[in-house]
């Protein structure tokens, strides 16, 4: 028979009824009788933490998860996992990613629950708590934080964070003074909440909506909004439902709801980081992700959302515009509408059962797409056997296809010592490589893919220039930038085999990146290769060095995923 309720994960003690009566009576000390006891659990993850504004507001969303939970006749408990900031996470957040999925994965399971509700919003957070929910394998749903209200700076609309790399620029460039800017940093991020922009969190709270994650409308809703709460009690109230019927990840998180939340990425001009989160998401589900695929679903997906960094908009105006629904409707049969959803029915008929779509500007017709070429594109070359993403919709265009000569940074270390140097040899044909700052080489894939301009340049007004790397960048940015090149440099793939000076021919249109260097040279270049670097000595920094997969794979822990082994 199923156990539910308190008879769920009990602590051995080679007594089960014991263990259920010991369990009781602690739970007991805070008040509970035994009707409440008797009834539904579930679980609700608490992400909050004051290093974490995205995550303000989680106490008030249980609060309210919780009434709808309660409402519906379940009990909820609320219980902590690791809370994971973009800005308050060292070296970065992705290297905490896999620890935290893991930790919420245990928690799951450790705990007696019939279902669990995934409360999160800054950028890893979301793919954290999904890829644990599904190896938990409990029935999930998810509600996220939400955006952030947007700013404003002497009467123009600012946002966290595309606007805070755009002024930053713009102060290194020396157009604005330290006074300018410090007044800009203390209107960038208003309220709490996640980026205003289609960053990561934006990107991925729309990928999950389009998965079927999370109830129909959930995923723009602004953060300070009385709205978020009211579907914080709809989520728990169906968290119940979910728990009676066993709507487990596995039906939910198949190949065709990775499609749609693939296709979703495209058409909202979404993060690069989101092919990521997506393939670590597929590869507990036992699925994979083939990049080939992506780039064809990116070529046929035009992006339909004006918004930061690809438009103008932000996501409060993509809120009030109707959310993820009119997005889902344009693409129309690029959606695959028969995938089971959250509600226990299926995309098609929540699309169905939305509010009439009105008129607005922030969602485009397919017919005068914001960019019709794709938001991200795959590349493929000598340099990235494996695949490389550009964001094309946020680059320049006049770069796509550039042919120049490489100035090579080792790593993050040498690229803060040296990019500013008045005697580095760059122009603006330059191309700018970042290496050894991939999943093991930083550790952790920082978003340091974005590499300031030099400021002797910057000073002369050049705004973009191609700059690849085996780093990531952040979903809020934006220029002719080449990321996440496979093999990466740490695991002795050609990235680090570039030496100042050598010629690199990017073709967009062409999906190519290649280092513009005879095979015999490279070959001697890779003979002469020093040794790597021996790896940590301990804990979770080891744990990641020796496990971890490389961007083709998700960046997962290889025996996390469902096969134990890279997707």
């Amino acid at each position: 028979m199923h156990k539910t309720g308190m008879q769920r994960a009990l602590t051995q003690y080679g007594d089960p009824e014991f263990a259920v009566f010991l369990r009781k009576a602690f739970i007991k000390a805070m008040g509970y009788t035994d009707d409440a006891l008797d009834r539904p659990i579930i679980g609700i993850v608490n992400t909050a933490s004051d290093y974490n504004a995205c995550h303000q507001t989680v106490p008030d969303l249980i609060a309210a998860a919780s009434r709808g939970v309660m409402l519906a006749g379940g009990i909820p408990m609320a219980f902590p996992v690791i809370s994971l900031h973009e800005t308050f996470a060292s070296p970065t957040s992705l290297y905490l990613r896999n620890l935290m999925a893991m930790d919420a994965e245990e928690m799951i399971r450790a705990q007696p629950m019939d279902a669990v509700i995934l409360v999160g919003g800054c950028d890893k957070t979301v793919p954290a708590l999904v890829m644990g929910a599904i190896s938990a394998a409990v029935p999930a749903i998810l509600l996220v934080t939400g955006p952030m209200l947007a700013g404003d700076w002497r009467g123009e609309r600012v946002g966290a964070c595309t606007d805070c790399r755009r002024f930053w620029a713009r102060f290194r460039a020396g157009d604005l003074t330290a006074a300018q800017i410090a007044e800009v940093n203390g209107e960038l991020a208003p309220t709490v909440g996640t980026c205003g922009v289609m960053g990561t969190a934006s990107t991925m709270a729309l990928a999950a909506e389009a998965m079927g994650l999370m109830l129909p409308g959930g995923a723009s809703i602004p953060a300070v909004y009385a709205e978020r709460r009211r579907q914080a009690e709809r989520t728990g109230t169906r968290a119940v439902a979910m728990a009676a019927e066993g709507l487990t990840p596995d039906r939910i998180v198949t190949a065709g709801a990775i499609r749609n939340g693939i296709r979703t990425v495209m058409a909202v001009g979404g993060s690069t980081n989101a092919i990521i989160h997506l393939t670590a998401m597929a590869g507990r589900a036992g699925l994979s992700v083939d990049l080939a695929e992506v780039d064809a679903l990116g070529r046929e997906t035009p992006v339909l959302v004006d918004l930061k960094p690809t438009g103008q908009h932000y996501m409060e105006d993509l809120h009030r515009a109707g959310g993820l629904t009119p997005v889902l409707r344009e693409l129309g049969d690029l959606i695959d509408g028969s995938c089971l959803t959250v509600t226990g029915q299926t995309l098609a008929q929540n699309l169905a059962a939305q509010p009439a779509d009105h008129g607005q500007t922030v969602v485009r017709p397919a017919s005068d797409p914001v960019f019709a070429g794709g938001a991200l594109a795959v590349l493929h070359g000598n340099l990235a056997p494996r695949g490389a993403i550009i964001k094309q919709a946020a680059a320049d265009q006049s770069l796509l296809t550039h042919s120049g000569p490489a100035v090579v940074f080792e790593n993050l270390a040498d690229l803060a010592a040296r990019i500013d140097d008045e005697a580095l040899p760059v122009t603006p044909d330059t191309v700018l490589v970042l290496r050894n700052a991939g999943p093991k080489g930083a550790p952790g894939m920082p978003e340091a893919g974005y590499l300031p301009i030099p400021k002797k340049l910057a000073r002369q007004g050049v705004k973009d220039m191609v700059r690849i790397s085996d780093a990531r960048m952040s979903g809020t940015a934006f220029g002719t930038i080449v990321l996440h090149i496979t093999p990466e440099a740490a695991d002795r793939g050609p990235l680090a085999l570039v030496h100042d000076g050598d010629m690199i021919r990017l073709d967009v249109p062409g999906r190519r990146i290649d280092l513009m260097v005879d095979e015999a040279e490279l070959a001697a270049r890779r003979a002469a290769l020093a040794p790597p670097e021996p790896p940590p000595l301990r804990g979770y920094a080891r744990l990641h060095h020796d496990h971890v997969l490389q961007a083709d794979g998700g960046c997962d822990l290889d025996f996390l995923t469902a096969s134990g082994e890279a997707p």
